[in-house]
């Protein structure tokens, strides 16, 4: 009984690894979510205030979407502790989140911190006009 038991189990887990294998990279992942987007001038700062959504792409990026225009950072510090699932802490001195500001990454279950970014340059992606 054990014997088949284990053998359902292998059975099982093997049908479903091609599922694992063929989900698309954090990079490959950004790339759809930028998809029919133009790449500007990076800046050093945004407005906080403008900020509707965030998307973090593990190990990769974050996207901050403002509006038409969405924002890509590409962490120069840290970016190995990214995770899709964390909570983004920012504390900033001014109105601005900034390449210089640090962001801790909390894990949601246990709230404890799982790392820090050091943000950089902000890169703008908007859709060309018609």
């Amino acid at each position: 009984m054990r014997v088949k038991l284990c053998l359902i189990g292998v059975l099982l887990m093997s049908s479903t690894m091609p599922a694992f294998a063929a989900r698309p990279s954090p990079e490959a992942r950004l790339a759809k979510t930028l998809e029919g987007r133009v790449a500007g001038k990076p800046v050093n700062c945004i407005p906080q205030r403008q900020i509707q959504s965030t998307e973090i792409f593990e190990r990769t990026a974050i996207v901050y979407k403002m509006g038409r225009i969405w924002y890509v950072n590409r962490p120069v510090n840290g970016a190995n502790f990214l995770d899709r699932n964390d909570v983004m802490v920012t504390d900033t001195r001014s109105p601005d989140l900034c390449n210089v500001d640090i962001v801790r990454l909390l894990d949601p279950g246990t709230r404890f911190q799982s790392g820090t970014i050091g943000l950089g340059n902000f890169v703008p992606y908007t859709k060309p006009k018609s």
